[in-house]
C-alpha cells in the first residue's frame, strides 16, 4: 500500500475543559453545588466568597470599581478602619510587651455573656435518644428480679428486636437453661416480668401475643375491650376477611359490639418497638420557587443556592505588576480557571431558570387545579421549546427542586407519559395516579376495589386504562390490592 498525504474538511464538536465544567456544574445537586464551590475557593486564590450580598445597603462605606488591563473589574475597599486605642497602644507598648500587659486574658467565671450561659445550660441538659434495650434495662433495674433471674431478665431484653419482638425465644430458652441451668418456670417467671415492662406489647413472641398484652393492660370498661381479646385469640387469621355479622353470630354478641372492638384492634400498636426507633429526617431545600401574583406565575431561584463567588481584588492587580516569571504564569491560570467557574454558574442558573419557567408555563393546569389537571410532558417538549437538547434539560432537572402552593416536588415530577383517552386527546399517567388514590381513598371500607373495577371507574370518566396499567400504578404507589386493603389495621 503505498503512503500518501490528502487534505479533509470537516466539523467536529470538541468537550473543552470549560464546557465539561458547565456541563458537570448543571447536574450538580444544590449541596453538591455547594462542596464544588468550596472546593474552588480552597484550590484556586484568585475566588472568593461575595460577602457584600449579605451586607446592609446602608453601609457607609464606599466602594470603587476599577478595571485592570486584564479586563477583570476590581473591585477596591476603603483600608481598614482602627477602633479603640490601637494606635495609642501600638505607640507606647515596648517591642517586647506582651498581651497579658494590656489585656485581661483571665476573665472571672461571672464575666461570661448571657449566650455563653445559655450553652452551657444547654450543654447540662444535652442527653442522647434513648434506645428500646436502654428503656428495657431501666426497668429492669427497678424491678423485683435479683441474681440469676435479673441475668435471665438481662438475657431476654438483649434478645428483643427494634420492632419490640422476642422473635427467637426458643433459641434464647435453650441457651439460658445450658449457660443457668435454670428450668422453664423459671423462664416463664423472668419473661412474665419484661412483658410487663413499657411499651405495652414489648418482647411479645408474635402479633397474637403482642396484641393480647395490650389488651390485658387496658381496663375491663373500656368498651369492646372483651370482644377485642377474644377475636385476636380466636379469630385473628381471618378477622380482616370476615364480615361483622358472621363474627357477631359466632361470639353471640351485636354487630356493634364487633365493630367496638375492631376499631380498638386498629388502635393497638402492632410494633411497640417502633417509636424508639431512629428516624432519618431529610430536609430538602427548593432550588426554585413558584408563587402567584395576580393571575401570573412567577418563577425564581432560591437566592441561598446562588453562587457567590467573586474574583479577588488583590491578586489580579499583581498580575498586571508581575513579570514572566512562573508565579506569573500560574496567577494567569488561576484567573483564566476563576472566570470559566463563574461564567459556569451563571451558565447553570441561567439554564436552571428557563427550564424552570417552561415547566411551570406547561404545568400551569397542575398549579391550579391539582394532580388530576397533570399535562402528559417529556423532555422533548421542553428541549424543542427553549431550543437546547434533552440531555441538557435532563441535567437541569436532576436532584433539583421546585417550591410550589401545591408543595414541594422534584424537576422530574413535572414529566410523564400520556394515556389516551375516549375523546382522542391524551392524559397524563401522574393524573391517572391521582385518579387512583381518590378512588381508593373514598371506597369503602368493606368492600375494596379491585384493579378492574378502577379501571372501570377511570374509563366512566373519559380515560381508557388496561388493567394491568392499573396494577402497576397502584403498585408505584405503595396501595396494596383489594385483599389486602381489608386489614384490621389502617
Amino acid at each position: 500500500m503505498k503512503a500518501a498525504l490528502s487534505l479533509r474538511m470537516g466539523q467536529s464538536l470538541s468537550m473543552t475543559p470549560a464546557l465539561q465544567q458547565a456541563i458537570r456544574l448543571l447536574q450538580l445537586s444544590s449541596l453538591d453545588l455547594e462542596l464544588e464551590i468550596q472546593q474552588a475557593l480552597d484550590g484556586n486564590v484568585m475566588l472568593e466568597r461575595d460577602e457584600a450580598e449579605g451586607t446592609d445597603d446602608s453601609a457607609p462605606a464606599e466602594i470603587d470599581e476599577a478595571a485592570d488591563d486584564t479586563g477583570v473589574t476590581v473591585r477596591e475597599g476603603p483600608e481598614a478602619e482602627v477602633f479603640g486605642d490601637a494606635e495609642v497602644l501600638g505607640e507606647s507598648l515596648p517591642v517586647d510587651a506582651d498581651w497579658s500587659d494590656c489585656c485581661d486574658l483571665d476573665p472571672s467565671p461571672s464575666s461570661g455573656t448571657p449566650n455563653d450561659e445559655l450553652q452551657q445550660f444547654l450543654d447540662a441538659n444535652r442527653s442522647a435518644a434513648r434506645t428500646l434495650y436502654d428503656h428495657l434495662l431501666e426497668q429492669l433495674q427497678l424491678c423485683e428480679l435479683r441474681g440469676v433471674m435479673a441475668d435471665i431478665g438481662l438475657h431476654l431484653i438483649d434478645s428483643v428486636d427494634a420492632e419490640g419482638y422476642l422473635r427467637e425465644f426458643e433459641s434464647v430458652a435453650d441457651d439460658l437453661r445450658k449457660r443457668y441451668g435454670v428450668s422453664d418456670a423459671q423462664i416463664d417467671e423472668a419473661l412474665e416480668t419484661v412483658q410487663g415492662f413499657d411499651p405495652s406489647g414489648v418482647a411479645a413472641r408474635d402479633l397474637r401475643e403482642c396484641l393480647q398484652l395490650q389488651l390485658w393492660n387496658l381496663s375491663s370498661r373500656t368498651p369492646g375491650a372483651t370482644t377485642a381479646l377474644r377475636l385476636v385469640e380466636g379469630h385473628l387469621a381471618r378477622l380482616p376477611q370476615t364480615p361483622d355479622a358472621t363474627l357477631a353470630n359466632q361470639l353471640k354478641v351485636s354487630v356493634s359490639e364487633i365493630d367496638h372492638a375492631r376499631t380498638l384492634i386498629r388502635s393497638l400498636q402492632p410494633h411497640p418497638g417502633r417509636p424508639f426507633m431512629d428516624h432519618e429526617s431529610n430536609y430538602v431545600a427548593p432550588d426554585v420557587f413558584v408563587r402567584r401574583d395576580k393571575d401570573r406565575w412567577q418563577v425564581s431561584l432560591n437566592p441561598a443556592h446562588r453562587p457567590k463567588v467573586r474574583i479577588n481584588s488583590v491578586y489580579p492587580q499583581l498580575i498586571k505588576r508581575a513579570d514572566a516569571s512562573p508565579d506569573q504564569k500560574l496567577m494567569k491560570g488561576h484567573l483564566q480557571e476563576a472566570r470559566q467557574f463563574i461564567h459556569a454558574l451563571e451558565a447553570r442558573n441561567e439554564t436552571l431558570l428557563r427550564v424552570a419557567q417552561a415547566i411551570v408555563e406547561s404545568q400551569r393546569a397542575f398549579l391550579e387545579y391539582g394532580p388530576e389537571a397533570m399535562r402528559p410532558m417529556v423532555l422533548r417538549d421542553i428541549s424543542a421549546q427553549l431550543g437546547i437538547h434533552e440531555s441538557t434539560v435532563s441535567r437541569a432537572t436532576a436532584n433539583k427542586y421546585m417550591a410550589t402552593p401545591r408543595g414541594l416536588f422534584e424537576l422530574k415530577f413535572f414529566f410523564s407519559s400520556h394515556v389516551s383517552t375516549t375523546e382522542g386527546g391524551t392524559a397524563s399517567a401522574t393524573a391517572i395516579q391521582a385518579i387512583i388514590k381518590r378512588l381508593v381513598a373514598a371506597e369503602p371500607a368493606d368492600q375494596p376495589l379491585s384493579d378492574s373495577a378502577l379501571s372501570d371507574q377511570i374509563l366512566a370518566e373519559g380515560i381508557k386504562v388496561a388493567r394491568r396499567t392499573v396494577a402497576k400504578y397502584r403498585e408505584g404507589l405503595g396501595i396494596a390490592p383489594s385483599h389486602e386493603r381489608r386489614s384490621v389495621f389502617s
